[in-house]
C-alpha cells in the first residue's frame, strides 16, 4: 500500500493566480474547476472562483487550491508572519509547505522562481542538516521551506 499527501491551500479569491504562479515556479499542468463549472449560475458573484484546482508535475510536485466561498481577495501582509530568531523559527501559521530536492542546483532553481515577490524568512544556504535550506512566505501568504535532501549517515 502507498499513500500520497497533497497540500490543499485555501485562498480568498486568489487560488487561480496562486496555482498559475506555482506552475511557473515548479512546472507542471494547472487544472481548474470553478463553481460555475459545477452548476452555479455564471452571473452570480463567485461563480468564477476555484472549487477544485491543482498543479501537478511528472516529478511528483503537487498542490491543490480552493477559493473560500464568500471571501473576497485581501492583500497579503507586507511582512511574513514567520521569522527566524536565534536559530529558531517563530510563526503563527499552522503549517508550511516543504519542498525537498536532490541537488542544490535543483532547489535553487525553484527558489529563484518562488521567491519572486516573496518575503524571505531565511535565505537559501547551507545549514547544519542540509547542503541547502531556505524559507520564504510567498506573495499569497503561504510559507515554504525548500531544502536539499540530506544523505543518510551509513
Amino acid at each position: 500500500m502507498s499513500i500520497k499527501t497533497t497540500p490543499h491551500l485555501n485562498f480568498r479569491g486568489q487560488a487561480r493566480a496562486a496555482l498559475e504562479f506555482y506552475a511557473s515556479a515548479f512546472g507542471g499542468e494547472v487544472t481548474i474547476t470553478t463553481y460555475g463549472d459545477l452548476g452555479m449560475p455564471k452571473d452570480l458573484p463567485g461563480a468564477d472562483g476555484v472549487v477544485f484546482g491543482q498543479v501537478e508535475t511528472a516529478e511528483g510536485f503537487r498542490v491543490m487550491a480552493y477559493d473560500i466561498p464568500g471571501q473576497s481577495e485581501k492583500p497579503v501582509e507586507a511582512a511574513s508572519p514567520t521569522r527566524r530568531e536565534n536559530g529558531t523559527t517563530i510563526t503563527t501559521q499552522p503549517f508550511f509547505v516543504s519542498v525537498r530536492g536532490e541537488s542544490f542546483e535543483e532547489v535553487e532553481a525553484y527558489w529563484k522562481k518562488l521567491s519572486h515577490g516573496s518575503s524571505i524568512v531565511e535565505p537559501l544556504a547551507a545549514s547544519a542538516w542540509s547542503e541547502g535550506f531556505g524559507m520564504l512566505t510567498d506573495r499569497f501568504g503561504v510559507t515554504w521551506s525548500l531544502e536539499v535532501a540530506s544523505v543518510p549517515a551509513a
